[in-house]
């Protein structure tokens, strides 16, 4: 008998989190695996749909209101009944609704993936609704060592089981899409690329990212960096890069589809969070054979090896990142060194494996409960 997987999240926005659960959902082995994706809130464009229906993955709706909305409770308990899952794997916030209506209808296991630091998850009263949920029996999985660590300081005990996210490493790297990708949209074959895919929210720090690169390159007409995504900041991000005379040379494309094709074209990529728990993005670039600068914020350090497939340098130190960005910009032969480093690297990520081992997670608890 098939094991039925219901993943739950907020939203399927192209997030690292919902990246990861879709490749979970459309990953499983169909000979073993019945699955469907329930997202809270309404579909809007750009996000995960289109992928899941091309593998014959049912998604549902529930129509969630910005802020706390009880009528999540019946419905997510309407779903559990109808779909009779074994196995509820939440991401996120959700546990606060997926909890109350998994009591109501008593289907299947709770496994939860951490996908953040555990103190930067959720807020105290997520994290106290999380501290029940475990003692329920809910199984947590940090994606890296860095993240199981902060769940035991936070939570007194480990993770269930600790799965780094994975990517696809066997499509990341696209060495035509470069001169196609930078004509259509103005950039010269010799301009300077540096690539940012994160969304435009504290965390992430686009505001320190743009002053280090306004700080590393002045006055440096070939060298651009291109901000993909969304979010909060974004406007404010216009206005720091215009007030620092960079206006020109910063790029905000939004949400972007063509990753790959992106990567691609770019010579460098870049991250400036504040926290991590780990990055897909930082995953897909490395696969993209693109060399690295980023903070060494939780789980990043488990991906990116100092000076060898890239530069770490401390969060908030404006100045450092800015010296890291300049020494790459500068030497096109270490860039060239670190991303074959990083390319080789990058097969460890395989998203193959991350869904393997949360098959056999899975099929573990099942195994356990029979």
């Amino acid at each position: 008998m098939k094991i039925r997987v219901l993943e739950v999240l907020a939203s399927l926005r192209r997030a690292g989190a919902e990246r990861v659960a879709v490749a979970i959902a459309c990953g499983l082995d169909r000979s073993r695996f019945e699955t469907e994706v329930i997202s809270l809130k309404p579909s809007f464009p750009g996000g995960f749909e289109p992928v899941l229906e091309d593998h014959g993955v049912a998604v549902r709706h529930l129509g969630k209101r910005n802020g706390l909305d009880p009528r999540m409770w019946p419905r997510l308990a309407a779903a559990f009944g109808r779909f009779r899952p074994d196995i509820v794997h939440t991401h996120s916030y959700v546990m606060r609704y997926v909890l109350p209506a998994w009591g109501l209808a008593r289907r299947g296991t709770i496994v939860h993936t951490v996908h953040n630091l555990a103190e930067k998850e959720v807020e105290p009263i997520g994290r106290a609704v999380h501290r029940i949920a475990f003692r329920a029996g809910a199984l947590p999985v940090a994606i890296s060592n860095e993240v199981a660590r902060s769940f035991q300081s936070m939570y007194g005990f480990a993770p269930a089981a600790t799965i780094p996210n994975g990517a696809d490493t066997l499509h990341g790297f696209r060495p035509e899409a470069r001169e196609i990708w930078r004509r259509a949209r103005g950039f010269g074959p010799a301009d300077f690329l540096v690539a940012s895919v994160a969304r435009f929210e504290p965390q992430k720090n686009p505001l320190g990212l743009i002053e280090a690169f306004a700080r590393a390159l002045p006055g440096c007409p070939s060298a651009h960096l291109v901000m993909a995504g969304e979010g909060s900041m974004i406007e404010a991000s216009r206005r720091l890069a215009a007030r620092l005379g960079v206006d020109g040379r910063v790029h905000f494309t939004g949400l972007c589809l063509d990753v790959p094709e992106l990567l691609s074209a770019c010579d460098l990529f870049v991250l400036a969070s504040d926290w991590e728990g780990s990055s897909v993005a930082v995953m897909e670039a490395m696969a993209g054979r693109l060399p690295v600068v980023a903070t060494a914020v939780g789980g990043v350090p488990e991906l990116v090896e100092n000076g060898v497939t890239g530069l770490l340098t401390p969060a908030g130190d404006g100045a450092a990142l800015a010296v890291a960005l300049a020494d790459m910009a500068g030497n096109p032969a270490k860039r060239r060194e670190f991303a074959e480093a990083a390319a080789r690297r990058s097969r460890q990520f395989d998203v193959a494996a991350m869904v393997e081992r949360y098959a056999a997670l899975f099929e573990r608890v099942c195994r356990g409960k029979s």
